[in-house]
């Protein structure tokens, strides 16, 4: 599935913002009314920890849906690493909108971020050899294209995006199907040109679902052993594509087996801010 590019998220950053500012703002930022309308200020936001930066244009829409007097000048670009106390952008317009945008737009900044750092570990992990570190659906509700965005930014690459994109056959599907090739030729039949991935548990699977033509095949927590001895079974004929419980320990040796894809849920899921702070100045 193609990465996706943030040419193609602009209505979504807007969404996003909409709504985030609707949650922090409401009615109106009450603190802010005691700060007189006319009073102009700089403001500098930086990070407190080295991170691999995302969300700019997230931060510019905040300021630009409050009042588009407000200038943002940006010292970084979206997957620049930065370093601690490193300036990522400095501020300047009216008071008000840059103390009512701070929380919002930091938000932003500091969950993808979040993201693309912990993707570049992941990636930084596996360099040098062929395998693609995949994204999967847990992400937070609302935000699941920002941080599919975010892993590409972080040298990681995205999965399907939602369950209309791709088909993903799991043990259920299977069994409700009747079978490996049944469901995998149902497939074939509902969306002609869709990729089909299925899940299989054993190599006997897994030659079930090279028979019937699957495009992808993932391997759920096969044994090492068996999962090079599935990458030479496939011998090119579909993608194979590791999963389940894959962590740094054993990240390198699943990689080294030849497979060509891993996900792991963790790149968007078990993520930590970036501890950033802002400092205003009038």
């Amino acid at each position: 599935m193609p990465n996706l590019t943030l040419a193609e998220l602009g209505a979504e950053i807007e969404a996003n913002v909409r709504t985030a500012l609707r949650e922090d703002i409401g009615s109106g930022d009450i603190t802010a009314q005691l700060i007189p309308a006319e009073r102009l200020a700089h403001a500098t936001v930086i990070t407190r920890e080295a991170a691999v930066i995302c969300g700019t244009a997230w931060v510019d829409a905040v300021f630009r849906q409050l009042d588009p007097r407000v200038a943002v000048h940006w010292q970084v670009a979206d997957g620049d690493r930065a370093e601690a106390n490193q300036a990522l952008f400095h501020l300047e317009g009216p008071a008000r909108a840059l103390l009512s945008g701070e929380r919002s737009a930091l938000n932003f900044l500091q969950t993808l971020s979040a993201v693309a750092t912990r993707c570049r570990h992941f990636a930084d992990l596996v360099e040098g050899t062929q395998v693609k570190l995949l994204d999967t659906r847990k992400t937070l509700p609302g935000l699941r294209l920002a941080q599919k965005y975010a892993v590409t930014c972080g040298g990681c690459h995205n999965h399907r995006i939602g369950l209309y994109d791709a088909f993903l056959i799991k043990e259920n599907h299977i069994a409700a199907c009747g079978g490996i090739a049944q469901a995998i030729t149902a497939a074939h039949g509902i969306a002609p040109g869709k990729p089909v991935e299925i899940e299989v548990e054993s190599l006997e699977e897994l030659q079930q679902a090279l028979k019937a033509g699957a495009d992808i095949v993932m391997l759920d927590e096969l044994s090492l052993k068996d999962m090079r001895t599935a990458v030479s079974l496939t011998a090119g004929r579909a993608k194979l594509e590791a999963s389940g419980g894959i962590n740094e320990a054993t990240l390198c040796t699943i990689a080294e087996t030849g497979v060509d894809y891993i996900s792991i849920g963790s790149l968007t899921k078990d993520i930590k801010a970036i501890d950033l702070s802002m400092r205003l100045s009038l």
